[in-house]
């Protein structure tokens, strides 16, 4: 695990080439792939590495990138504003707060 990168796209894309291909979707109970149409509750993911980034001039910039893998074996990124306005349920809440 690379303890910090610069940017989102620096991160998305050395996480992509370590598998982490599908794009995933926050949802009420865990995450979507709308390529794939598949939904994933939050028991079913764990969050494998993390990442923050901070706008430098906008806090509304300030994100969170989750490099996550599925029970199933599939892998995919989810990046998440901070304080977006989303209604997830309490598990998923958990899940993403450990981190």
């Amino acid at each position: 695990m690379k303890t910090a990168y610069d940017t989102v796209t620096e991160a998305t894309e050395d996480l992509q080439k370590k598998g982490y291909t599908i794009d995933f979707d926050l949802v009420e109970d865990g995450v979507h792939s709308k390529e794939l149409k598949k939904e994933w509750k939050a028991g079913e993911i764990e969050v494998v590495e993390f990442y923050r980034f901070e706008g430098m001039t906008n806090p509304g910039d300030n994100m969170i990138l989750y490099a996550l893998e599925c029970k199933d074996g599939n892998k995919g990124l989810l990046l998440d504003a901070y304080g977006a306005d989303v209604a997830i349920s309490r598990e998923m809440i958990e899940k993403l707060k450990m981190h």
